[in-house]
């Protein structure tokens, strides 16, 4: 995939997480920060990355400066999702789902962050895993790289967008008739009412 100029982007930046951490030298304890930082553009370009330093201000650069350099393209129709995506990272593992018009952006956390900077108006998203901010980020990157539209399907299979949803539509039709032809078998195939050696000998002792 070729890579994102950051440079020709108007792009926002939004910080996620801060953590701060504290690491014991023989000296004593050095005190610095790590964060999660989102980048995009509102119009389908999204990262994310991590910056860490001594000082908040620069810890927040350095994750801008590598949420630039890890850019990606999402693809999106009418502001929503084409398809539903399950990614993981780690123990976390995020579900985005495409959404009516008017629905907005339902996710929470990290998730939410790059989908809103990303552009993307009506999606449904739940984290199934771990909690964790920052895999949360990764797994939805994942789930963002991982989407593909007709168009991508057209093109690797060698037919045009036309003939994609002309199959898609007869695979449909197939269906229904196939569940038609399952609901009234049961009814061509009930066998008929017989009566047993054992009823018609209770039958004729009655009779006698």
């Amino acid at each position: 995939m070729a890579r994102i100029n950051p440079d020709t982007l108007n792009l926002e930046e939004r910080v996620v997480r801060t953590n701060k951490v504290q690491k014991t030298h023989k000296g004593g304890r050095t005190m610095s920060w790590s964060t999660l930082v989102v980048v995009g553009d509102g119009n389908g370009h999204v990262g994310a990355g991590i910056g860490k330093a001594r000082a908040i201000p620069d810890a927040i650069r350095k994750g801008v400066e590598d949420a630039k350099k890890n850019l990606i393209t999402v693809p999106m129709v009418d502001g929503t999702l084409p398809h539903e995506i399950l990614a993981n990272h780690g123990a976390s593992q995020v579900m985005l789902r495409p959404a009516a018009p008017g629905t907005g952006v339902v996710a929470g956390g990290a998730v939410r962050a790059l989908l809103e900077v990303a552009g993307v108006k009506d999606v449904l998203a739940k984290s199934l895993g771990a909690s964790n901010p920052v895999n949360n980020a990764w797994a939805t990157i994942n789930a963002l790289k991982s989407l593909k539209t007709i168009e991508d399907i057209a093109r690797l299979r060698g037919k045009t967008v036309e003939e994609i949803r002309r199959g898609a539509r007869f695979d449909g039709a197939g269906a229904g008739a196939a569940a038609a032809a399952v609901d009234a078998a049961p009814a061509l195939a009930t066998p008929p009412t017989t009566t047993t050696a054992t009823e018609q000998g209770v039958t004729g002792d009655a009779a006698a």
